[in-house]
């Protein structure tokens, strides 16, 4: 009996030390989240996993493989199709002033991505900075064909394709009916061993919107014979988009719109290339520096760009130096060498640039 008495004070005591040791800590755990409640906000719950987001967009869907596709972007063109799923999306101006689109995809790549063109000589510098990336497109001038096929780009367009890839839509005309089945596309370069590059940073981060800036509602932006106009949206976050005057929608009814639009002036010269009419077809350089603006939450920044080579990334700074950071969602990348026009919102009056 002694044995056991003495059995049951030790147990009694054992508990009394656990749970003045558990009220200890208690306090302290308090204590740091009172004066430090930073502390806990960048502890991992285990198990719980947040949704991996895009490096070249923010949106969420990961890194994966990146196809970038050419489309056409004339009214005979719209609405296109597949292209609100893009990363980015560049607008590049092609012979007679008009544009066409770079459209970048890696987190989520649509079943269907069209009217697809050809390339340009201005795409194998653009793209360059994101690596040997899968290139869609319906063909090339002759001359740009040996251009092509030695830069770093894996050749994924109509020329070595089946129609079953890049079908016709009945419902258009040609030139403007080529639809890319890109999810053939990518299983039949998956059967061949062609291994894509995988996205990543190329050159911005994401982040909160810098101070300064004028405060916008509208931007204008022209090419010789095309031009877009963005109108910010409070209520959607981003830039709704107008092409040639008219709302800008996808084949799918969805409003074509940027949460970062990319203002990149460069000097448009000609090249040595035509297309079948003889059109000239410009070059637009993206290796450098120059000027330019970024267009994010409702405001205008004026900017400067900065590429090294073709395999750097593009980096964007305030005037001052201050690194740009861009916002989470698709972005729209307008290569011009005219002066935009914005809207502020302060006058509600036209001027030109921003300071």
């Amino acid at each position: 009996m002694p044995q056991l008495q003495s059995f049951m004070n030790l147990k009694a005591m054992f508990f009394k030390r656990a749970a003045k040791i558990a009220f200890l800590a208690i306090l302290l755990i308090g204590a740091i989240a009172y004066f430090r409640p930073d502390t806990f906000t960048s502890v991992k719950i285990p198990f719980v996993k947040s949704e991996p987001t895009n490096s070249l967009s923010g949106l969420p869907g990961g890194d994966g493989p990146i196809l970038v596709v050419k489309l056409d972007d004339t009214r005979s063109a719209h609405p296109q199709i597949g292209i609100e799923e893009a990363d980015i999306v560049y607008i590049e101006q092609v012979e007679g002033g008009l544009t066409r689109l770079a459209a970048v995809f890696s987190s989520k790549i649509s079943q269907r991505i069209g009217p697809v063109r050809s390339a340009r000589i201005s795409d194998i510098e653009l793209l360059a900075q994101f690596g040997r990336v899968g290139f869609a497109y319906s063909g090339a001038q002759s001359k740009l064909r040996p251009v092509l096929a030695a830069a770093n780009l894996e050749n994924a367009s109509a020329e070595r394709n089946p129609a079953t890839i890049y079908t016709t839509d009945p419902t258009r005309v040609q030139p403007y009916a080529m639809v890319l089945r890109a999810d053939l596309l990518l299983d039949s370069l998956k059967a061949k061993g062609v291994k894509l590059e995988e996205s990543k940073s190329v050159g911005w981060k994401f982040g909160d919107s810098p101070d300064g800036g004028k405060e916008v509602s509208d931007i204008h932006l022209s090419w010789p014979a095309s031009s877009y106009d963005a109108h910010w949206s409070e209520d959607e976050g981003r830039w709704l988009l107008d092409h040639v005057g008219t709302p800008n929608l996808a084949d799918s009814g969805v409003r074509l719109g940027a949460s970062t639009l990319v203002i990149q002036k460069v000097k448009i010269t000609d090249s040595i290339y035509k297309d079948k009419v003889g059109g000239v077809t410009p070059f637009s350089p993206t290796v450098g520096t120059g000027e330019g603006y970024i267009a994010r939450d409702g405001k205008v920044f004026k900017a400067l760009w900065n590429r090294p080579s073709e395999e750097s990334g593009t980096k964007w700074t305030t005037i001052d130096g201050a690194e740009i950071s861009f916002k989470k969602g698709q972005i729209w990348v307008a290569l011009v060498d005219k002066e935009p026009t914005f809207k502020m919102k302060s006058v509600d009056a036209t001027k030109s640039g921003s300071k």
